[in-house]
């Protein structure tokens, strides 16, 4: 009886790190993809936001895996502010995803791999209400001017947005 209470306590206590550990985190989310990102395919994210005065760091979550067949990524990742008239910010972002040997980067002891790739640093949303980011693959082959129609190898894409101070 005593080690079930104990058990318990200690489940309760592992959970409450768990979900209390991460303060920085103001958004998280994930798309997920069935290990292949269409070019056609807009992942999209949206959320609040009504703190305009704290800088904030954006991040790109990638997760892929042994199927990736490029050492890098190039992305196309648009802003969009909130207002009549919102303010759009369009970035063309490269992100290297391998070795030089060609086993891939990021964190993960098994075949997937997660890369928090930095989108923006220290940057203060301008407008309070909802904001939406847009980001489309644009990797291609070396020599060519089509963009990759089908990029294999990813499993998720995700948006994190971290507090500063």
């Amino acid at each position: 009886m005593l080690q079930k209470k104990n058990k318990l306590i200690g489940l309760m206590m592992l959970s409450m790190l768990f979900f209390s550990c991460d303060k920085k985190q103001f958004f998280s989310e994930y798309k997920e993809l069935d290990g292949t990102w269409k070019k056609s395919d807009t992942l999209r994210f949206a959320f609040e936001q009504n703190d305009t005065v704290n800088p904030y760091h954006l991040f790109l979550n990638v997760r892929n895996n042994n199927d990736y067949p490029f050492n890098n990524m190039y992305l196309i990742v648009t802003l969009k502010e909130p207002g009549k008239k919102p303010t759009i910010k369009v970035d063309t972002l490269e992100y290297q995803m391998a070795n030089p040997d060609g086993t891939l980067m990021g964190e993960g002891f098994s075949d997937i791999k997660e890369s928090k790739l930095w989108y923006l640093e220290n940057f203060i949303f301008k407008r309070p209400g909802k904001y939406n980011v847009e980001v489309v693959q644009a990797v291609r082959e070396t020599g060519k001017v089509d963009g990759v129609a089908e990029l294999n190898g990813i499993t998720e894409l995700g948006l994190r947005i971290e507090k500063i101070k």
